[in-house]
């Protein structure tokens, strides 16, 4: 389960160690078609979004976006969640297990300290209020197998669509959640030296931040995360 393997396919158990019937072992020769070349995957990721005018146009075109091969081993596209007229958006790594079952980011363990962090400052993913809501994503919308970090080419294929997405939500403020979003976003990584500090970031001002996953195993870090939210409750307050 641990790597990706959630589910059997088949109804009934294959013995690969049984005798292969001889005939089956001729071997035919494959025709191999030649490789015309390679896909420039981040150049076809740019003219998928072009034609995105709203949020759901944009998450039809990343959807059927068929060159992000961890795509195939996931249960669901996973585009976003809360108000995309909130005033803070969010964005984190990857969908998880849970994430990828419900269809929504941050709904685990991880999520819901999101969410209690987020209330603390008096802004939630439900409100209809723009001023007191969420929008939330993430860098990828499928989940990596394994929940593993994902590679510097998913990112890179990815990025065209988080630069469209940041576009048309258009929010005051960006939280980027973890090593993952700073590196798709500033080039940087290295969170615990990022935190805590604003920053540019698709030309909105952006606070890095640990992740929830990050705090469920180091509690005594969240005084910290604590001091960023007020950062971010500053900054909205000021209207800055």
């Amino acid at each position: 389960m641990e790597l990706g393997a959630t589910e059997a396919i088949g109804d009934a158990p294959v013995d690969r160690y049984a005798e292969v019937p001889r005939k089956a072992e001729v071997a035919v020769p494959a025709v191999v078609a030649e490789p015309v070349g390679e896909v420039d995957c981040v150049a076809e990721a740019r003219v998928a979004v072009r034609g995105a005018q709203s949020l759901a146009e944009l998450a039809a075109a990343q959807a059927a976006f068929e060159h992000c091969e961890i795509r195939k081993g996931a249960r669901n596209f996973v585009f976003s969640d809360g108000n995309p007229g909130a005033r803070v958006m969010v964005i984190g790594e990857a969908p998880g297990r849970d994430e990828d079952i419900e269809g929504r980011p941050f709904v685990g363990r991880a999520g819901q300290l999101l969410d209690r962090m987020f209330a603390a400052i008096g802004l939630g993913r439900g409100g209809e209020d723009a001023a007191k809501s969420l929008y939330i994503t993430n860098v990828l919308p499928w989940r990596p197998p394994g929940n593993r970090t994902p590679e510097p080419a998913e990112i890179a294929m990815m990025l065209p669509f988080l630069e469209r997405h940041v576009a048309l939500a258009d929010p005051e403020v960006i939280v980027l959640m973890g090593n993952t979003p700073c590196s798709a976003a500033l080039g940087r990584m290295g969170i615990l030296k990022l935190r805590g500090q604003w920053v540019s970031a698709f030309g909105k001002p952006a606070m890095p931040m640990t992740h929830p996953a990050y705090l469920l195993r180091n509690p005594e870090a969240k005084r910290e995360a604590w001091a960023d939210l007020l950062a971010v409750q500053a900054r909205l307050r000021s209207g800055a």
